[in-house]
């Protein structure tokens, strides 16, 4: 019964999300996000800005960190939504400055060089979001249905693009709020069935170990400390939220964005810390556990509010692609078909990846998280402290923030394994984090000067 209940319900989402869209579409709505020719209000961007970082990907994180380190694994990724705050701050300097994206203020300072390795970055970062999302999905349906992972990633894929490519980010904004107040009703539920369960203590979450142990989850809560200032600022899903409505709302809505998905994260995060203190045996990326821990109607919510997160995550996704490639690299014409077309290849390059058979899912974040690491000292140093950083300064940091990514990831192949300590892979990691930083700072601060 569940594969059916878990298709009328998704079905329902989907529905409720087209009916959301708007009618029709127009240049201006497509890329620059006006509802009716009106900037979004606050809700609209909060809601929009939670639901697209509450993404399935980081649902699963948190609850599998949860699972293997406890609380400290849970906390380390919700350290993550600090970029809430940072990115808000990185967002009114820029204002300040009279920037209107990160690119124009980096193409102010180093050119065209300078603009394209961060666009390099984020587009790679948009392609990993789309493959990651899709990638959940077919992981629920071979938990859920036993097989069919592909025909549910392709009927995601077009149903994400139908109306992804219909409005753009217009339709973003209108169906993301539509999609968090469903996600907020299922989870909530959800979650005050396992908070009212006989068998849930809030002490015992708290204090929980997780089956291998806290320590590592500490690492990566050091490792997120040291990523988050820059992480926001490769993310162009916040980055182009940052510049859509006035100053002061949208300072207001990244505070209120910080609180409330912090909350879903640590909340989702508590379902997975659960699982390792009744013993539950590690299955399917905990979607096989739930199904054997959970009540049906229980599990049937959990799985919708991944797939609504997976959804709504998808949209926001390709129209930043759009707008990265038709307004920042002008690489289609600014309109409604150039704008569609560029969905439709980041949507079928993303299914590609899926569809390979590639299926971590914390180390995109990490070796995505670990390249942005290069905008850290450039930001400080020229953004913050006003200093020119020289150009040669800037390419450093990003040489050595984009080989650090490449040592992670490629960290069990001989030839880089010999450059990185014995240990664990986050312990690995934070060694890596630190060397970029110190690189990156030495480089940015040797060619910084006066204006």
């Amino acid at each position: 019964m569940t594969p059916t209940l878990l298709i009328i319900l998704f079905a329902i989402v989907i529905a409720a999300s087209l009916l959301a869209a708007p009618r029709s579409a127009s240049v201006e709505g497509f890329f620059a996000g006006r509802l009716g020719g009106q900037a979004p209000g606050l809700w609209v961007l909060v809601l929009s800005q939670v639901t697209t970082w509450i993404f399935a990907r980081s649902l699963m994180n948190a609850a599998i960190l949860g699972y293997f380190y406890g609380i400290a694994g849970t906390l380390a990724y919700a350290a993550y939504y600090l970029s809430f705050l940072s990115g808000g701050f990185i967002v009114s300097r820029l204002r300040a400055r009279g920037a209107v994206s990160v690119q124009d203020w980096l193409s102010a300072r180093f050119g065209a060089v300078g603009v394209s390795v961060y666009n390099l970055v984020i587009a790679l970062r948009l392609l990993s979001e789309v493959f990651a999302n899709l990638l959940v999905v077919g992981l629920i349906a071979g938990a859920v249905m036993g097989g069919g992972a592909t025909v549910a990633v392709v009927v995601v894929a077009v149903v994400g693009l139908a109306y992804s490519a219909w409005g753009g980010l217009s339709a973003a904004l209108r169906t993301d709020v539509a999609q968090m107040a469903v996600f907020l009703v299922v989870f909530g539920l959800a979650f005050l069935f396992l908070i009212l369960s006989p068998g849930f203590s809030f002490g015992a979450v708290l204090s929980a170990p997780g089956t291998a142990g806290s320590y590592n989850g500490w690492v990566l809560l050091a490792v997120a400390a040291l990523q988050v200032f820059s992480y926001p600022a490769h993310d162009p899903v916040m980055m182009d939220r940052g510049f859509l409505a006035d100053e002061a709302t949208t300072r207001r809505s990244f505070v209120h964005a910080f609180w409330l998905s912090t909350l879903c994260i640590i909340g989702f995060g508590f379902f997975g810390i659960q699982a390792s203190l009744v013993g539950a045996e590690y299955e399917a990326e905990l979607i096989g556990t739930w199904g054997q821990m959970f009540p049906l109607w229980v599990f049937a919510l959990l799985m919708l509010s991944l797939l609504v997160s997976a959804v709504s995550t998808l949209d926001s996704a390709l129209s930043s692609a759009a707008r990265l490639v038709v307004e920042e690299l002008a690489w289609a014409p600014r309109s409604l078909m150039g704008g569609r077309l560029v969905m439709v290849a980041f949507m079928a390059g993303g299914a590609a990846l899926t569809l390979w058979g590639n299926a971590t899912l914390f180390d995109a974040v990490a070796v995505s998280g670990t390249a942005s690491m290069f905008l850290t000292p450039v930001l400080l140093v020229g953004l913050v402290w006003g200093r020119r950083v020289a150009l040669w300064s800037y390419l450093v940091a990003f040489g050595a923030a984009g080989l650090g990514a490449l040592l992670y990831f490629g960290r069990a192949w001989p030839s880089f394994a010999v450059l990185l300590p014995d240990g664990h892979k986050y312990e690995q990691l934070l060694v890596i984090c630190v060397a970029v930083l110190l690189v990156g700072f030495a480089a940015v601060l040797a060619g910084a000067r006066r204006p």
